[in-house]
């Protein structure tokens, strides 16, 4: 079960994946522009990392994830203006159609077993000319043997699938595994829902694997779609 999945890891990611300022998430931030008084979506919002940087720029923030654990992290955090909903994105009924000005997904896609229900869900949400930007694993991370890439070591760009790892450094991909999606995947789903991409970011690998393979590689990738 998806919620499982994610429960389990739930204290993994608040002591992993909290510090508001990494360069893929300035990355985002930067795409989606200033949101003050705007409404925003944080789509697969997990402990609410994203959703508190955006409520302190001003923004008018809901997060949505599949995960009762991770939400009740996010809710603990606050600020308690932050509204969560426990849904799976890509049947977020509850939420009304052109509710938002903005959704934002930060490594939120991979994680997602149905992008195709997700991204037709982002289009509904969405007001005409509002923007959906999104974070991912670059689809052409193709990894090592020591970190773990876009798809299984040892496997193909080419070869779409959900995986799971059995690397014993790579924690979170051996717990919850991932959707591998190539680039044109991405591209024409979002199309499909009338997303249209406007501007992208390949921020660099983090500075602590140095010079290594894997940071000689297309590590991280950015989008802004405009509906």
């Amino acid at each position: 079960m998806v919620m499982a999945r994610y429960d389990a890891v739930a204290d993994f990611y608040d002591a992993g994946f909290s510090d508001p300022d990494d360069p893929v998430l300035r990355s985002l931030l930067e795409l989606a522009g200033p949101v003050s008084g705007l409404r925003v979506l944080d789509l697969a919002c997990g402990h609410g990392r994203v959703s508190r940087e955006l409520a302190a720029r001003g923004a008018e923030v809901t997060g949505v994830d599949v995960s009762a654990a991770l939400l009740a992290k996010a809710r603990e955090l606050g600020p308690p203006a932050v509204h969560y909903v426990l849904a799976d994105a890509a049947r977020m009924d509850v939420l009304p159609a052109g509710a938002f000005d903005t959704v934002v997904c930060n490594f939120g896609l991979s994680d997602i077993d149905d992008l195709d229900g997700a991204l037709a869900e982002v289009g509904r949400l969405l007001r005409a000319g509002g923007s959906f930007v999104f974070s991912i694993l670059h689809p052409c991370f193709a990894g090592t043997a020591e970190v773990a890439g876009s798809w299984p070591f040892g496997s193909a760009y080419a070869d779409e699938r959900f995986w799971i790892t059995d690397n014993e450094r790579a924690t979170l991909r051996r717990q919850v595994g991932a959707n591998h999606r190539r680039l044109a995947t991405y591209v024409n789903t979002l199309s499909r829902h009338g997303l249209g991409v406007t501007a992208m970011a390949e921020p660099p690998a983090p500075a602590q694997w140095g010079d290594s393979p894997a940071a000689r590689m297309p590590v991280f990738l950015v989008a802004r779609c405009v509906k």
